[in-house]
């Protein structure tokens, strides 16, 4: 190659650069904008463990999913 060729490369892409920097700047999702935004903050997690499980959720009555189920009665 010659010096010239690599100069006209240089300055193709450094106008393509250019003119790509001038499209992007102009199309409004790209933009930054300048308000700030309110966002919600939840309360932090806390380590600790409640002493007692949930009386609704472990009880006497309530189902065992590690029993196995049969429905529709056997197959013989």
């Amino acid at each position: 190659m010659k010096k010239s060729d690599i100069a006209m490369i240089i300055l193709i892409a450094s106008v393509s650069m250019m003119i790509a920097f001038a499209i992007a700047s102009n199309i409004s999702f790209l933009r930054v904008d300048d308000k700030p935004e309110e966002v919600s903050v939840i309360d932090p997690i806390s380590p600790e463990i409640n002493d007692k499980p949930s009386a609704e959720i472990f009880n006497k009555d309530a189902i065992n999913p590690t029993v196995k189920t049969v429905i529709g009665g056997s197959g013989q």
